[in-house]
């Protein structure tokens, strides 16, 4: 008889089950993740260079709504021994992470590769793997060298060489031990967020320039991808892929189920078909629309540029995996005439007048961003595969923003109602899952929010000098369905402690 539990999340979802086995496939993988920028700190330390977050923050606190940044963090360039036993306490099996380009090479070019920087990243790998943990790594995770946004950043087309010769740089030094690589986090929010809301680094707004990064990405990534499939396949035999953050949209009425269509290809078709498609390129209807709008803003050609030919083939199948990051969803209907609409891709999406919401029963969190609906990380994976084809997935981020706290039950309820979703994919859509990341390992520095808002599974006190790392409730909840590979685990064991786990 498996154990009984209710879960309500909010007024919006119930979740009940007693009799069912929520299993989950043998050698199914779970992981937490964090991201370089996010919790290392030592900004400065021995010869690494500068980033855009440094500049970014460094020329301007306000624009950290705590005033804080991330010269010390989590501090994990000094603690990372400390991350692995953390890693090692959950059972993780796998521990994604990003390498900070301007630690390895302080330039942002191969010309110089820091010993330190490489020495730091084979510590924490072999540290890893001596605990059994398969370490994940990102090699771009919004932090790109001071050197090269100077020279134009993702909105200069040399760039895409410049990424592929540091990934070279990455895969020639630690190929040999990591067999999962994701080459860019999130280009929504490294292009859209950047550059049309300018509220993140490099911090410059100029909305005409993001359809521009958009591609630059694109092609970034095939390079690097092409490397490791020319130069290291054969001989590491690991994976590849790009990580993108997707939004679930859903029609706000029956009458809306075009226009949610049109969102998601907006929102993930911009990103995927490019990839993942068999003909490769920009989703016709986003390029046809696009190429509309910048007709009637008096411009000689589209703002989205065009793939040449040579480009699409050099983009399209550079995938081993398609690797999903997913937080919450929006309703969508058709904009009215002359009707305002917000920023995207914080609200609206004007560019196809569409205007974005949410229904009134799902949860809220601490961040006006991040509202609850645990259907919508099924429903995309469906709308994935019936686009795409029949691939694996991995989600590669999912939490839970919190103000603090040890007894996280809300996070707890999170990562329940968003993990059995995914079991009915696997179990009952078919979808080939593999890999589940919780976001993240510890507390960080989340970007604008600061020190905030926390997703750790681990709290870490700011205040001390050491960064004191506590497991959360959901620390002991997200161990046991690691231990039992089930969501069938006896709350009985998940409590408010500050005991080690």
């Amino acid at each position: 008889m498996h154990w009984c539990q209710v879960v309500v999340l909010g007024a919006y979802l119930s979740v009940s089950w007693c009799t069912e086995d929520w299993t989950f496939p043998a050698g199914f993988k779970f992981g937490a993740g964090t991201s370089a920028y996010q919790i290392e700190g030592a900004w400065n330390v021995s010869d690494k260079g500068e980033n855009i977050w440094d500049r970014f923050i460094h020329s301007d606190p306000r624009r950290v709504s705590d005033l804080s940044n991330g010269d010390v963090a989590s501090d994990s360039y000094h603690l990372y021994e400390t991350d692995i036993e953390k890693a090692a306490e959950l059972g993780l099996h796998f521990y994604r992470f990003s390498i900070s380009w301007s630690r390895l090479l302080p330039s942002g070019f191969p010309n110089h590769i820091s010993e330190d920087g490489k020495r730091y990243y084979n510590k924490l790998i072999d540290g890893l793997l001596a605990k059994g943990i398969e370490p994940m790594v990102t090699l771009y995770h919004w932090d790109l060298p001071q050197t090269l946004q100077d020279l134009g950043g993702w909105t200069n087309p040399l760039i895409a060489n410049w990424f592929a010769d540091y990934a070279r740089v990455v895969f020639r030094l630690y190929g040999d031990r990591v067999k999962t690589w994701l080459t860019i986090n999130e280009p929504l929010i490294v292009c859209d967020a950047s550059y049309n809301l300018g509220i993140l680094a490099p911090g410059i707004r100029h909305p005409d320039a993001f359809y521009l990064c958009n591609k630059i990405v694109l092609l970034a990534h095939a390079k690097a991808y092409r490397v490791y499939e020319k130069e290291f396949k054969d001989k590491y035999h690991g994976e590849v892929s790009i990580v993108n953050q997707l939004l679930w949209f859903e029609p706000e009425s029956e009458d809306d189920v075009e226009t949610a269509e049109l969102a998601l290809q907006y929102g993930a078709g911009r990103f995927s078909h490019a990839i993942y498609s068999k003909e490769g390129g920009w989703p016709p209807a986003i390029e046809k629309i696009i190429e509309e709008n910048s007709r009637k803003m008096k411009y000689s050609k589209s703002i989205m540029p065009a793939f040449t030919q040579e480009e699409i083939e050099l983009v399209r199948g550079t995938y081993d995996f398609y690797a999903m990051n997913y937080y919450t969803a929006r309703t969508v209907r058709k904009a009215k005439d002359d009707e305002q609409l917000g920023p995207w891709p914080l609200k609206d999406i004007s560019d196809l007048k569409i205007v974005t919401g949410v229904r009134p029963e799902w949860p809220k969190t601490v961040s006006r961003i991040y509202l609850v609906h645990p259907p919508g990380i099924r429903r995309m994976l469906v709308w994935l595969k019936e686009h795409y084809g029949d691939m694996k997935f991995l989600i590669t981020e999912n939490g839970y923003p919190t103000e603090g706290g040890l007894d996280d039950q809300d996070r707890i309820e999170y990562y329940q109602a968003h993990l059995k979703q995914l079991l009915l994919a696997i179990k009952e859509d078919k979808i080939n899952l593999t890999h589940y990341t919780a976001w993240s390992l510890l507390d960080n520095m989340e970007w604008i929010a600061g020190y905030k808002h926390k997703f750790g599974l681990y709290e870490v006190d700011f205040a001390d000098p050491q960064r004191k790392r506590t497991p959360r409730a959901s620390a002991r909840y997200y161990a046991n369905v690691i231990k039992a590979n089930s969501l069938n685990v006896p709350m009985e064991k998940v409590q408010d402690s500050k005991d080690e786990l």
